[in-house]
């Protein structure tokens, strides 16, 4: 969205790719794989998604299976019930019905193994097979690996050797032949050296077009309007540059702290953990970060977690400025900001514009405009603009152009990331993926700070849990450029006073 295609990518436009509307969707055996699914994000994340999607009837096309594996000794009612609890109702509906919790329960198999031998996945094929077998359609099974990274050679060797889906022939132009596709979670590597040590790995095993390195937010709703925002709307054309955007900032703000996972989040970081990824999408013209150009913080409290190491380094928080050489956005800075334990919980990209020239109405101390993409709470999107307040007065005021997203699409079923990148996968459509070409111009561009952070060359400081964060990093922002406005706070129109 925010530059020109050869140079700049957030957004993955080389992929973009609009389906036929007469497309027939692949019919024949579908079997989904939950590897890890006893442990909290195939609950939390997987499984209500894979509900989401079967309850809208995205399955009805496809004869669909899922199967659990992990290492925990249960049976398949234990892992139903177990499941549940963690059932939430679709957008729209205020319970889940009963008939929909058990028709979804019934997809559901459990086979248990360990992750390093084939015995299981021997196992697990002879399941899947025990099904494939009563179709002649070929076989089309999708891994989803709800695991730890350091267990994805292994596992994805074990798949390799023992569960590659049986190819039969194609007996109808639906049937577009049997395929297997994996789907792995970020963190993908600490390092350049070890994301591409990672990608090699997966990749002697495994075709690129088979490999699904998913970045839930990638499938948030906003995210995926950035396009059409962009390119759709005459509105920016004359505005997309550094002749009149003062500044970028992508923000990405929690108001809880790491919650009893200190220990696995201290071997990672708030820049590994969101800013290399969520945040960032293949900056191909970026500059070297300048370490006058970052805080790093973190709060206090933080060590007290008994995971964590007493003499820890690890950011919880991180305000970056990323420089971009190229025409359209020289001297633009791009502020990256992520935190955990601030004052607010928010994820959104603030578009600032420069001051009017003359300010003939005196508005500069009202603040600038600003174009707000909210990702979340309350997806939306909205232009602040200086306007006359009524009355016999000439005075002046911020205010808004707003579109709420549930005030104006009411009626309109917004899915969850995890639902809409899973139907991606079982579609092949990786244009809202990761690219082992972007992992690596990712990591490219953080490896060296992160270096110097690990060798505590640079250090993190104190802040207040549920604060804005260190006053070091508000004095960056307003360095490079930042203004901010003081006395406004947009209101989601779902949340003002009728």
């Amino acid at each position: 969205m925010f530059a020109e295609e050869k140079e700049l990518r957030l957004v993955h436009l080389p992929r973009l790719r609009m389906e036929s509307s007469d497309s027939k969707p692949e019919t024949g055996c579908l079997s989904i794989i939950v590897l890890g699914a006893s442990g909290d994000l195939a609950k939390k994340k997987t499984f209500p998604a894979l509900f989401h999607l079967h309850r809208q009837g995205f399955f009805e096309s496809h004869d669909v299976h899922i199967f659990g594996y992990a290492r925990s000794k249960m049976s398949d009612d234990e892992v139903r019930n177990r499941l549940r609890g963690y059932l939430t109702p679709c957008q729209g509906c205020e319970i889940i019905r009963e008939e929909d919790a058990s028709k979804f329960m019934g997809l559901i198999k459990y086979v248990s193994g360990p992750y390093d031998a084939e015995e299981g996945f021997l196992l697990l094929d002879k399941e899947i097979s025990a099904i494939e077998d009563k179709t002649e359609r070929s076989s089309r099974r999708l891994f989803y690996f709800a695991l730890p990274p350091s267990v994805y050679p292994t596992v994805c060797k074990m798949i390799k050797s023992c569960c590659m889906s049986k190819c039969h022939l194609v007996i109808s132009p639906a049937d577009k032949g049997g395929w297997t596709r994996i789907v792995v979670e970020k963190p993908f590597g600490r390092d350049l050296d070890s994301a591409e040590a990672l990608s090699t790995q997966i990749g002697e095993l495994f075709d690129e077009s088979q490999i699904y390195r998913i970045d839930h937010y990638l499938g948030k709703e906003l995210v995926q309007n950035l396009l059409v925002l962009r390119f759709a709307n005459r509105l920016f054309m004359p505005l997309w540059n550094h002749d009149n955007i003062s500044n970028v900032q992508i923000v990405f703000k929690e108001n809880f702290g790491t919650e009893g996972r200190g220990g696995y989040f201290d071997q990672y970081g708030i820049i590994r953990d969101i800013l290399q990824n969520h945040l960032l999408q293949v900056l191909q013209s970026v500059l070297p970060i300048n370490d006058e150009e970052v805080v790093i913080g973190q709060y206090e409290g933080y060590k007290d977690d008994p995971t964590v190491p007493k003499d820890s380094n690890t950011p919880t928080f991180a305000t970056m400025v990323i420089r971009i050489h190229n025409e359209r956005w020289e001297g633009v800075p791009f502020i990256l900001k992520a935190g955990k334990s601030l004052n607010s919980k928010k994820a959104e990209i603030r578009v600032q514009f420069k001051d009017v020239p003359g300010d003939i109405f005196k508005s500069k101390k009202l603040g600038r405009n600003e174009f707000v993409i909210r990702l979340q709470p309350y997806e939306a999107i909205y232009m602040k603009l200086t306007v006359k307040e009524p009355g016999l007065e000439m005075k002046t005021a911020l205010s808004e152009l707003d579109l709420s997203y549930r005030q104006r699409y009411q009626d309109v079923v917004i899915p969850e990331a995890y639902e809409r990148l899973i139907l991606d996968t079982i579609r092949g459509d990786q244009q809202h993926f990761v690219r082992r070409d972007e992992l690596k111009a990712a990591w490219e561009i953080f490896t060296p700070y992160l270096h110097k952070i690990d060798k505590k060359e640079v250090h993190s400081v104190p802040y207040k849990a549920g604060s804005r964060g260190p006053v070091e990093a508000d004095k960056l922002a307003e360095k490079v450029g930042y203004v901010q406005t003081h006395g406004y706070v947009w209101i989601p129109p779902t949340l003002k006073p009728s």
